[in-house]
C-alpha cells in the first residue's frame, strides 16, 4: 500500500501548499511505495523563517547542552536501526547486509560530533601584556543541507550532525527519489524536543526547492553533495549574498597498478570498491591504469573477483550488488556504455540487461568491464556513477601514468598499488587529489577529512577539519588597561 508523507517544517507535519505530490518507486521491483509532497518556494520561505527564529535559541545553548541532545539523537537512531535499514533497502535497493551496516553507522556520526564539538577551542595570541587577543568559533547561522540519492540518510547525517552540534539551524532537502529515510529521521527528531524550526525537512524538485534554498537571503550556508554541474549552479545562485558553500562533488578517480604491485590483493580490493552500491559512489574507481607488464594478469584477477560478487534481490543477505536507483539513471549508465563501444572501446564483461526473474522488473545493470579506453573518450572524462569499470590502455612509465591520471577536471581520490615505499610516496606527492591511498588501507571516515581538488569540490567533510566548515572564526581584541577593575 502506498504511503503518503508530509514535510516537517517548524515542528509541524505539513503538505505542499500546491497539494501536489509525486511517486517514489522501489528500484528492485518498480512498485510504487510512496507519495511525496512536491514543495516549492513557499515551503522554503516558511522553513527559513522558522530556522532563523530558532537560531538564537539553539545557538545560545551551551556546547554541553547541544552535545547532550546530539547524544540523545544517536540513541534514538540506534533504537530505530531495523526500520532505517529496511527503508534503505526498499527505497534505494541497497543490499540488506550493507543497509544494516549503514544504519549501524549513523549514530556514530552524532556521537562523534557531540564529543568533537566539546573540544573546539579558541586560540590566544600573545601580542602584548596589555592586550587580550584571542580567536573564537561561532555557528555560521542557517544551513541548507542538499543531499544526493546514493546514500540517502548517511549523506544527510554526515552534514546534519556537525552543523547542528556547533549551533546552526538546518533545512534538509533530501533527494527526490530517496526521501523516505529523511522523513523517518524527522520523526525521530520530533521526539527529541528540539525548538521548532531547529531542523526542517522539505521535499520537491531540486531545481525548485534546492534553487530556492541556494538563492535565499535568509540562508547563510549551503552544504551540498552531488554533481559538479549542480554544485556550480548552487555557487552561482548563492553568489549575490556571498553565501558560504561546502561542496562535495564528483570524481573520476584513477586506480594505478604498478608493475611491482601485489596483483591478487589489488584486484580483490578494487573490484568491490568499483561495484559496491552498484558503482553509485563518488569515491569509486573511475579509471584503471595498469602497467603493461601486469595488465593481463590484473585484468584476469579483476574479472575473477567480479564474478564472486552476487547480484540479486536486495532483501537477500547474500546479495552484494542491487539495482541502480532509477530507470532514468539506468538509461544514463547504459548510454555511457554505448558511447564507449561507439568510440572504439570494448566491453569484455557484463553490460547486457538481465531479463530472467527477479531481474524482469527493476533497474538492473550487471557489473561491466570496458577495456581499450583512450584519454579522450567520454567514459574516460565523465563520471559514470554506475557499475562500470573503465580500463585505460596499458602504460609504460611512472611519468606517463601520473600525467594521464592528472589529466582530468576532477581531483577527488586516487588509488596506488605498489610494494615500493619510495615509489608510492612519489605518487602521493604528484597526484592531484584530495585523498591518495597507497595499498590496502581503510581509514575511518569520521577521523579523516574528505574533499577534493579542482572541480571535485570546495571545503572538507568529516574530522575536526570538517567541523570547522560549519563555524565562523572571530578575532577578538581587548585593551586590558581600559577595563575597570
Amino acid at each position: 500500500m502506498t504511503k503518503e508523507y508530509k514535510m516537517w517544517i517548524n515542528g509541524k507535519w505539513v503538505k505542499a501548499e500546491s497539494g501536489k505530490t509525486y511517486p517514489v518507486f522501489n528500484p528492485a521491483t518498480e512498485e510504487e511505495i510512496a507519495q511525496i509532497p512536491s514543495g516549492g518556494k513557499a515551503e522554503v520561505d516558511k522553513a527559513v523563517e522558522a530556522a532563523r527564529k530558532a537560531f538564537p535559541v539553539w545557538s545560545k545553548k551551551s556546547q554541553l547542552e547541544r552535545s547532550q541532545i546530539c547524544l540523545k539523537i544517536a540513541a534514538a537512531l540506534k533504537e530505530h536501526h531495523d526500520e532505517l535499514a529496511a527503508l534503505d533497502v526498499m527505497e534505494h535497493g541497497t543490499p540488506a547486509k550493507r543497509a544494516d551496516f549503514i544504519a549501524a553507522d549513523l549514530p556514530e556520526w552524532f556521537e562523534w560530533a557531540a564529543y568533537s564539538a566539546r573540544q573546539l577551542m579558541g586560540q590566544t595570541v600573545p601580542n602584548s601584556p596589555d592586550e587580550l587577543d584571542y580567536l573564537q568559533r561561532e555557528p555560521v547561522g542557517v544551513v541548507a543541507i542538499i543531499t544526493p540519492w546514493n546514500y540517502p540518510l548517511l549523506m544527510i547525517v554526515e552534514k546534519l550532525a556537525p552543523a547542528l552540534v556547533v549551533g546552526n539551524t538546518c533545512m534538509i532537502k533530501p533527494p527526490s527519489i530517496d526521501a523516505l529515510t529523511a522523513f523517518k529521521l524527522a520523526e525521530i527528531l520530533d521526539t527529541i524536543g528540539l525548538t521548532p524550526g531547529t531542523v526542517n525537512v522539505i521535499t520537491g524538485p531540486g531545481g525548485t526547492v534546492g534553487g530556492a534554498l541556494a538563492s535565499h537571503r535568509g540562508v547563510d550556508m549551503v552544504a551540498f553533495t552531488g554533481s559538479c554541474e549542480v554544485g556550480k549552479e548552487i555557487m552561482a545562485l548563492g553568489s549575490p549574498t556571498l553565501k558560504r558553500c561546502q561542496l562535495e562533488l564528483g570524481g573520476k578517480n584513477p586506480v594505478i597498478i604498478l608493475d611491482d604491485a601485489d596483483i591478487e590483493t589489488a584486484a580483490a580490493e578494487m573490484a568491490p570498491a568499483q561495484f559496491r552500491n552498484s558503482g553509485q559512489v563518488c569515491a569509486s574507481p573511475g579509471r584503471f591504469f595498469v602497467h603493461e607488464k601486469v595488465y593481463d594478469k590484473f585484468l584476469e584477477k579483476f574479472i575473477e573477483a567480479t564474478k564472486k560478487m552476487t547480484v540479486g534481490d536486495p532483501t537477500d543477505w547474500k546479495t552484494m550488488i542491487g539495482p541502480v536507483v532509477s530507470k532514468t539513471h539506468r538509461d544514463t549508465v547504459e548510454g555511457y556504455i554505448k558511447s564507449a563501444v561507439d568510440e572504439g572501446a570494448k566491453v569484455i564483461f557484463g553490460a547486457k540487461r538481465p531479463t530472467a526473474p527477479p531481474f524482469n522488473k527493476g533497474y538492473w545493470i550487471m557489473p561491466t568491464i570496458i577495456t581499450g579506453v583512450k584519454q579522450n573518450m567520454k567514459v574516460a572524462r565523465e563520471e559514470i556513477f554506475g557499475p562500470v569499470a573503465v580500463f585505460m590502455e596499458p602504460f609504460r612509465s611512472d611519468e606517463e601514468v601520473i600525467q594521464k591520471a592528472n589529466d582530468t577536471t576532477f581531483g577527488l581520490a586516487a588509488y596506488v598499488w605498489t610494494t615500493d615505499a619510495a615509489r608510492g610516496m612519489r605518487f602521493v606527492n604528484e597526484l592531484q587529489a584530495g585523498t591518495v591511498t597507497v595499498g590496502n588501507v581503510h581509514g575511518r571516515d569520521l577521523d579523516l577529512p574528505w574533499g577534493g581538488y579542482k572541480e571535485s569540490g570546495i571545503g572538507k567533510e568529516h574530522s575536526q577539519v570538517g567541523l570547522y566548515e560549519y563555524t565562523n572564526l572571530k578575532r577578538v581584541q581587548i585593551d586590558i588597561k581600559m577595563l575597570k577593575k
